[in-house]
């Protein structure tokens, strides 16, 4: 892309249907590829949070060297327009950034209120598979975490590990600033267990982190959603702290048309939603996508449905 724009919808229209398409508006583009100077080219899905009074326009593009990186964008609206910051955001790579800034509830006895979390990661054009970190066996897990993501050419393009015996890429998570601008360490990996609390495997494609982070809260409980990439799911699993473990409860969405059904879960005055992609519309033209959206509800168990 070479640029964004936001739509935005009165409460008082939500949710928007074919018969309610002139309460939608258009407020153009908010942020163009001219106005991030560290970026050459790409702009890829972003995602944005209000915090301190402003608001924070998180995107992936690729830098000067042509690697993905993620940079911030600020506006004192969320109609825009946003001013990116001179640099990408020091230790970021990869693509498909979720911000999430946390209520307290249920974690840490309320300390973890306002704290803000950046996501994201993506395999094969995503570069994530490119990364890995140098650490020894005898380092405490303070100074794994502090070790820094070394980059391999050699993995670029549509490759991830595989074999029998091989563990599942982690997605990556970070802490960020109180001004909302840079990570307070370097990302770590966001762990995603199987049902059964044994790591994902590599091999398992029906479960294992493609790119497509969310992170959002229901309960007091964090839910961690993703998709799955070459398999076209959209699924989930829930953990007791943004940081994880995260352990794998099931489906949300099964395969539309179109790849790879980037998604997002809201709450819009007490009912939630989940919204996505498809290329329904262009007949199958994967990158002309459409926005759709689906009403999600919770069993007792706290279980994802979807709402006929």
């Amino acid at each position: 892309m070479r640029d964004y724009h936001v739509l935005s919808v009165p409460l008082t229209s939500f949710p928007p249907s074919s018969a309610k398409l002139d309460a939608v508006k258009t407020h153009g583009p908010v942020l163009t590829l001219a106005d991030v100077p560290w970026a050459s080219k790409q702009l890829w899905a972003p995602d944005a949070a209000s915090k301190n009074g402003k608001y924070y326009l998180y995107f992936p593009a690729r830098d000067k060297e042509g690697l993905f990186r993620i940079g911030v964008a600020v506006s004192e609206k969320p109609e825009g327009p946003f001013v990116a910051e001179k640099e990408a955001i020091k230790g970021s790579f990869s693509i498909d950034p979720c911000v999430f800034v946390d209520d307290g509830v249920g974690y840490g006895n309320g300390e973890g209120k306002n704290e803000a979390y950046l996501l994201f990661g993506g395999l094969w054009g995503g570069e994530m598979q490119c990364y890995s970190r140098v650490s020894s066996f005898s380092s405490t897990e303070e100074e794994q975490q502090q070790a820094k993501w070394i980059f391999d050419p050699s993995k670029l393009g549509p490759q991830e590990p595989s074999g029998p015996t091989t563990l599942a890429i982690h997605p990556k998570i970070a802490q960020l600033t109180p001004d909302m601008l840079s990570f307070t360490s370097p990302p770590r990996d966001l762990v995603i267990l199987n049902s059964s609390g044994n790591p994902i495997m590599a091999d398992d494609h029906e479960k294992r982190f493609f790119e497509a982070s969310w992170l959002h809260k229901y309960n007091g409980k964090y839910y961690f959603s993703y998709s799955t990439g070459d398999t076209h799911y959209i699924v989930y699993a829930v953990g007791e702290s943004p940081w994880g473990p995260f352990r794998y409860r099931g489906r949300i969405l099964e395969p539309v048309s179109g790849w790879t059904t980037h998604h997002s879960i809201v709450e819009v005055k007490g009912r939630w939603w989940i919204f996505y992609h498809d290329c329904e519309l262009s007949k199958g033209v994967d990158h002309l996508r459409s926005v759709r959206g689906r009403e999600i509800g919770y069993d007792e168990k706290g279980d994802i449905y979807l709402v006929d």
